[in-house]
């Protein structure tokens, strides 16, 4: 923990106040009147800003509620131009854009594109902060504990430049990086060693899919070019997503699934 955040230290340790919601809570009610006091009393610059950025509030608040009201109105579609003559009880309802059926399919097609690719392993098991992260002491009397070592295999891209070694907070030893991947192609039943172009999702933490590590279900970027796939509009592949299926810091390889 960084040495100014006494506040949230000392949170951590004894907790809060009891009256502390009661508290919130009154301070929250009070809030308008003082804005309307500030806005009656201030004057000069001061009241400038604080007017824009009323204004700025004012103009969002009013963009949500537009957005809110719209979705269950029915605009009229002007490109469709019903052909020939209609009966009465269809007048009413020619070339209807309804605004909540068009957001519920563009929610039903961000579901299916999110639900590509099925993988291998669905459910992996939680690791530890413990497990993942070694305590480095630091100092002259070894008493500073802000240092993490990650004992796990990770992937550091070719363009990292390592901060200055005091100020570094997590460390990640050059014998545990890893490069390539042997990844099995489910359909041709053969595997490759391909080059890791980088981790698009860890299932642990969005921390550790930032730092690389590379633990079992992590869902990894490998080259795919020699192998000469291609899409149907005739172009070459590049990159393609492999999910992990062992544990990378015991076997001392990445051995991965690519997803199809």
């Amino acid at each position: 923990m960084p040495q100014n955040e006494y506040i949230e230290e000392s949170i951590r340790r004894n907790g809060r106040r009891m009256d502390h919601e009661e508290r919130t809570r009154k301070k929250t009610a009070r809030q308008a009147h003082k804005q309307s006091q500030m806005a009656q009393t201030l004057h000069g610059h001061k009241a400038k800003l604080l007017h824009a950025r009323r204004y700025a509030e004012k103009v969002q608040m009013k963009k949500t509620i537009k957005a809110h009201e719209e979705r269950d109105v029915k605009t009229k579609d002007k490109d469709v131009t019903p052909e020939g003559a209609l009966p009465t009880y269809l007048l009413d309802r020619e070339g209807q854009n309804d605004a909540k059926a068009l957001s519920s399919a563009v929610k039903q097609k961000r579901k299916e594109k999110a639900g590509k690719f099925a993988v291998p392993l669905p459910k992996v098991r939680g690791i530890a902060e413990d497990e993942m992260f070694k305590v480095v002491k630091t100092g002259k009397t070894k008493r500073k504990g802000w240092k993490r070592m990650v004992t796990k295999a990770t992937f550091v891209g070719e363009d990292f430049t390592r901060k200055p070694p005091k100020l570094e907070r997590f460390i990640r030893p050059s014998a545990l990086r890893v490069k390539k991947a042997n990844v099995t192609h489910p359909e041709l039943k053969a595997t490759f060693q391909l080059p890791i172009i980088g981790v698009k999702k860890n299932p642990q933490s969005p921390m550790y899919t930032q730092l690389g590590v590379l633990t079992k279900g992590t869902v990894i970027e490998v080259n795919v070019s020699e192998l000469g796939l291609v899409t149907t509009g005739g172009k070459v592949v590049w990159g393609k997503y492999a999910q992990i299926t062992n544990n990378p810091e015991l076997d001392g390889c990445v051995n991965a699934v690519l997803l199809v």
